[in-house]
């Protein structure tokens, strides 16, 4: 049976940074973001909300008919990440979120210099899943359904893998790493940039 997925809008919001923050409480690069548990699960939903508000506006979001599942993705033109040091984004992300941490910016300049540029591309920003639905192809169907449109269009795909579960993930959908990977400061985890080219269909 297959997974039945609509695009979110302004009146799913609550749920897709419900869905977020839940999916990523425990993810590596989220821990590292917030090292403290408790000062996490505070400002954790906080973040997921400042990402799913610039998607809302500026991209799509999937999500699966029974609330389970969501997938943030953004239409990136030619040449519009080229790791520019003067957008003010992730500050702006920071400063809406939590001025006093640093890491909330860094991770925004961090991803943005490691980010393709050239090429028109989806990028697929995050997604989660609730997590007592993991593991049942709930995110591969989402993918998925870019993906098909993407290969129809002959257009690549980009995402970074927070963690060695998603990158396998990734890897069977056909996406390959993209040069080196993002070792985060301070000790922090690894991010695999991934770049899937489109597939040609039969």
């Amino acid at each position: 049976m297959g997974v039945a997925i609509r695009t979110a809008g302004e009146a799913d919001r609550e749920l897709v940074v419900r869905l977020l923050d839940e999916a990523f409480q425990d993810d590596p690069v989220s821990g590292w973001v917030f090292p403290g548990a408790e000062d996490r699960r505070a400002r954790h939903p906080g973040l997921m909300a400042a990402f799913t508000d610039i998607v809302l506006e500026a991209g799509r979001i999937d999500i699966t008919e029974d609330g389970s599942a969501c997938a943030l993705w953004m239409s990136v033109p030619p040449a519009e990440h080229d790791g520019d040091a003067e957008d003010d984004g992730p500050a702006q992300v920071r400063e809406a979120v939590d001025p006093g941490n640093e890491r909330i910016e860094q991770l925004g300049r961090l991803t943005a210099a490691v980010h393709p540029a050239g090429r028109a591309h989806a990028y697929l920003w995050m997604i989660g899943v609730a997590p007592g639905r993991q593991g049942e192809g709930l995110g591969t169907a989402l993918i998925e359904s870019v993906l098909d449109r993407c290969d129809r269009e002959g257009l690549p795909a980009y995402l970074e893998a927070s963690n060695a579960r998603s990158r396998s993930l990734y890897e069977r959908l056909g996406f390959e790493q993209s040069g080196p990977v993002l070792d985060l400061p301070e000790g922090g985890p690894t991010m695999w940039p991934m770049w899937r080219e489109p597939r040609p269909r039969a």
